[in-house]
This record gives C-alpha cells, sequence and structure tokens, in this order.
C-alpha cells in the first residue's frame, strides 16, 4: 500500500497517481494568468484552498471575484471556496495561481461559500520543540455558518528542527469521545523549497513501520495508522491537512507507548513562561 508520493506540477489539473483512501482525494491546480478551469464536483463536495495567487471562482449562480492575496503558503492565512455536491464551476486565474482541491463524499445539497482570511482561526499547539501554528479554514460541525457533509481542512507550519502530530496519534476506531474514524490526507511545501522534513507511519496492529522523506510538493495519504512528522533544522514545512469519516469531529488516539509526553504539555508551557 502507497500512502505516500509527489503531486506534480503541470499547468491544469494535477491529479494523484495512487490513493490508499476511500473517501480523500486532492488534486493540484496550476494556472498561468488569464488561464481558465472548467470542473464538476459531481457527488463530492470540494474545498478550494489557495496556496498562492489570486482568481474568480463562479459557482452555482454565484460570483467570488478576484479572491486571493498571499503570494505563497508561507505568507499568511488562505482564501478558501466550498464547492458544493452537484455543482459546475470555473476558476479564473489573475497571474499565476497554485491551489489545492480537498474533496470528499457528499449528499449534502447547500449553497457555495467563500472562506476569507479573517475567518481563518490561528492555534499555536503544544510547547518547546514539538510546537507549532494551526490554521483551522474548515473545522468541525460546531460552526454552523460553515456547513460540510465530511470535509474538515486545515493548515500547519512546523518551524526548524520541530515536530508536529506529537505525540504520534491514530484516528480509525470509532469510539467517542476517546477516538474518531477518519482518513486524513497532508499535503507538504518545504520553505526554502530544497528543504526536506521527515514523516513516521505505523501501525503494530498491521504489522507495518514506515518513515518517508518530506520534500516540496509531496503528499502524505492514511486511511490509517499512528503517524507523526518533523522539520529539518533551518527549514519550515508547511502542510495542508483535510480529513473525512463518520462524523464532523475530531477525537484521536494517542501512542500508548508516547503519549506520557502529551501529558506533559502544561508543565512545559508554565517551565517557559517562568
Amino acid at each position: 500500500m502507497i500512502c505516500f508520493t509527489r503531486v506534480g506540477n503541470a499547468h491544469g489539473l494535477n491529479t494523484l497517481d495512487t490513493n490508499p483512501c476511500t473517501l480523500l482525494d486532492f488534486n493540484r491546480l496550476i494556472l498561468a494568468d488569464g488561464a481558465r478551469f472548467d470542473g464538476a464536483t459531481g457527488e463530492r463536495e470540494a474545498l478550494l484552498v489557495l496556496f498562492g495567487g489570486r482568481c474568480t471562482v463562479q459557482v452555482a449562480g454565484k460570483t467570488f471575484a478576484r479572491i486571493g492575496e498571499r503570494p505563497n503558503p508561507f505568507a499568511g492565512k488562505p482564501f478558501a471556496v466550498y464547492l458544493p455536491a452537484g455543482s459546475s464551476y470555473t476558476i479564473t486565474a489573475h497571474g499565476a495561481l497554485d491551489a489545492g482541491i480537498c474533496l470528499a463524499p457528499s449528499d449534502l445539497r447547500t449553497e457555495p461559500y467563500l472562506i476569507t482570511p479573517d475567518m481563518v482561526v490561528r492555534i499555536d499547539a503544544d510547547a518547546a520543540n514539538f510546537s507549532r501554528t494551526l490554521y483551522n479554514i474548515l473545522p468541525t460541525s460546531s460552526q454552523p455558518a460553515l456547513p460540510a457533509a465530511k470535509l474538515l481542512v486545515g493548515e500547519t507550519f512546523v518551524p526548524s528542527g520541530n515536530w508536529s502530530t506529537y505525540p504520534p496519534h491514530r484516528h480509525e476506531v470509532d469510539n467517542l469521545p476517546y477516538e474518531a474514524c477518519y482518513e486524513e490526507m497532508y499535503y507538504f511545501h518545504v520553505n526554502p523549497p530544497e528543504g526536506f522534513g521527515l514523516r513516521r507511519h505505523y501501525s503494530p496492529e498491521r504489522g507495518y513501520d514506515r518513515t518517508y522523506t518530506i520534500t516540496d510538493s509531496t503528499i502524505f495519504m492514511a486511511p490509517h495508522g499512528y503517524h507523526t512528522t518533523c522539520s529539518a533544522p533551518g527549514y519550515t514545512n508547511y502542510f495542508l491537512w483535510f480529513l473525512a469519516g463518520t462524523g464532523r469531529t475530531q477525537a484521536v488516539a494517542f501512542d500508548p507507548v508516547l503519549a506520557r509526553v502529551q501529558k506533559a504539555v502544561p508543565l512545559i508551557k508554565q517551565a517557559e513562561r517562568s
């Protein structure tokens, strides 16, 4: 089972060569100035997330004109557009455009909507050398103003030499409130782009333990298993993360061998403040 691959960088729609997930999918859209892409969601909902550049999105009789302001993922919060199931859409670039399209099955019939940077919630998580910054773009069902059937979407920035998603966690069993079952994908960029990071993905129950080298424009796909990531010193890793499962909630189970680290976070933060 291949769970890590590179995403194409050709002009137009770049799709995944392989995908072990049954719910999630991902496309990367690259357009030159003035270029246009016409698409349809079918029986899936989609969230268009702008990595860099500006565009106009026309969908279901609505026009979101000239959205986008950051030149790359490391330069501020994103714009995003929710594209509901059963809709056709057109994206026209104003200057060079690089964007991701996160996809999941949906029977929800709702209106498209725009998510602006001021709607994206920043979270500074954990502490010490496993601290990182998250941007929640499409959060859980606790925010009914942003309806979706299955998708949860956000961004994470992992500073030089730091770890993220640590202790390693999984989400493959419906056992709320302790664990929820959902797939997850991480699409990476690295700053500067010649840098790298590492990704560990393992499952004692399924008998695998793999480590991948993160480089710019790679994607990790997790239908199951514990996972964690780190940035090489001198480089910042960015990843767009998106989830789909049986409910729009987040509940993870930490690897019991390493879970004690999570319990130490309040003590580490207190020591850093003193």
